[in-house]
């Protein structure tokens, strides 16, 4: 392995380290806690937002870390992942596990320096979960997509407790309304990419009959629940009408999105699904925003 791993040349083990982070995830993640930061701010500090940011990345890209280095044999067999760092021979398990240290260390010392120690605590819990509970259950069955989205839902308590150092109904709706959501986009990509995970052996739809009505029904249930929960926000002062009655519109249009997939029970309706997932939860979290600013 480190004969393979020598042959790179430093932009290239450059490109492998961004790789490593998966940086197009991880921005997700900032984005979502970017949002509780702000909507948590009386007065919004641009220093400060742009350094929680820092440290929301490097959290989540060292639990990233981690589930590579736990799936590399895994990622192998299927293509979608084959490519990565580390079953490519880019990087080796010890450059990894630096690296990932590195990320996890600095962005608690944010956190903990800047902030405060319930934001580390939440975002250490996050990657605990994320890279050491959910990680090796997704060969277990449908009960990791429950586990996981715990610290898919984290990002805006986190964002919102850097800020203000309180719990509250307000970092627990923002974490709430992002962990139902995250049963529709995790079931729909596991359907999409169903054929791939099987390879690996991972089991993250909720039915055991896998691409059925019944896992299409399941979603439908978890999408319904967004609908009331996007008009907590507004009932609780931190946002208004408008981004209310937004996001219910968009929460009717992904439940349709649900009922399409009941009735064709198909790859097409899910793949459909899947966009309509990555489009429903930025911009409602963009609504909130604007209505707030």
């Amino acid at each position: 392995m480190e004969a393979i791993v020598n042959k790179y040349t430093f932009s290239e083990k450059l490109r492998a380290y961004f790789d490593l982070t998966k940086f197009r995830l991880s921005s997700t993640v900032v984005f979502s806690g970017a949002v509780g930061f702000i909507m948590g701010s009386a007065a919004l500090n641009y220093g400060l937002l742009a350094l929680f940011a820092v440290a929301a990345f490097l959290t989540t890209a060292a639990a990233n870390i981690v589930n590579q280095i736990i799936e590399k044999d895994l990622d192998v067999l299927m293509k979608r992942t084959s490519s990565r760092p580390l079953p490519s021979g880019r990087l080796s398990i010890n450059e990894a596990v630096i690296f990932g240290a590195i990320c996890l260390l600095v962005s608690q010392f944010i956190l903990a320096y800047f902030f405060n120690m319930k934001a580390m605590g939440i975002a250490l819990l996050s990657f605990v979960l994320y890279g050491f509970v959910y990680t090796p259950l997704k060969r277990k069955g449908p009960i990791a997509v429950a586990v996981g989205a715990l610290p898919g839902a984290f990002p805006p308590m986190i964002g919102w407790l850097a800020t203000t150092n309180q719990f509250g109904l307000e970092p627990g709706i923002l974490f709430a309304i992002q962990f139902f959501w995250q049963f529709p986009h995790f079931w729909a990509i596991a359907w999409v990419l169903d054929e791939d995970y099987k390879k690996a052996g991972f089991k993250l739809l909720p039915s055991s009959g896998g691409r059925d009505l019944n896992s299409a029904i399941q979603i439908m249930i978890y999408t319904v629940v967004l609908l009331p929960l996007c008009w907590v926000p507004f009932y609780l002062g931190m946002t208004g009408i408008h981004s209310a009655m937004f996001a219910m519109l968009l929460g009717v249009l992904f439940l349709v999105q649900t009922f399409h997939l009941m009735r064709r029970v198909d790859k097409k309706a899910a793949l459909q699904l899947m966009f309509g997932s990555f489009i429903y939860l930025p911009f409602v979290q963009i609504a909130y925003l604007i209505d707030k600013l």
